[in-house]
């Protein structure tokens, strides 16, 4: 059974940053392209990044680009999310996803975690 278990979020004032951590259980990670989704109340869940299996390949969300950082550690089986001069409009739970192929929508990743709430007070 694959598992993904995000960690890292929480409240921030604005112009911080945030890392968050997606452990991933139950596959070969060197094997499972990762990416980070976000929803924010009232809102569509959001692509915010991507990276392929052997950490290569990366791409990121318009509203993200610049600000955020997606890296891979394939011996600890860890994606992680780094993002930084956060804004209000940042505020959302952040879910990490798995699949086997690089891809940046959503219905391709069967695999997801269970989310973590980033809150970014102005």
């Amino acid at each position: 059974q694959v598992q993904l278990v995000e960690s890292g979020g929480g409240l921030v004032q604005a112009g911080g940053s945030v890392r968050l951590s997606c452990a991933v259980s139950g596959r070969t990670f060197s094997r499972t392209s990762m990416a980070w989704f976000r929803q924010a109340p009232g809102k569509e869940r959001e692509f915010v990044a991507a990276i392929s299996r052997n950490g290569f390949v990366t791409n990121y969300g318009d509203s993200v680009q610049g600000r955020a950082t997606i890296s891979r550690d394939n011996t600890e089986n860890t994606a992680y999310l780094q993002m930084s001069s956060l804004k209000p409009e940042d505020t959302a739970i952040y879910y990490c996803a798995a699949a086997d192929n690089f891809a940046t929508t959503e219905r391709e990743y069967p695999h997801w975690g269970q989310g973590t709430q980033v809150t970014v007070s102005s």
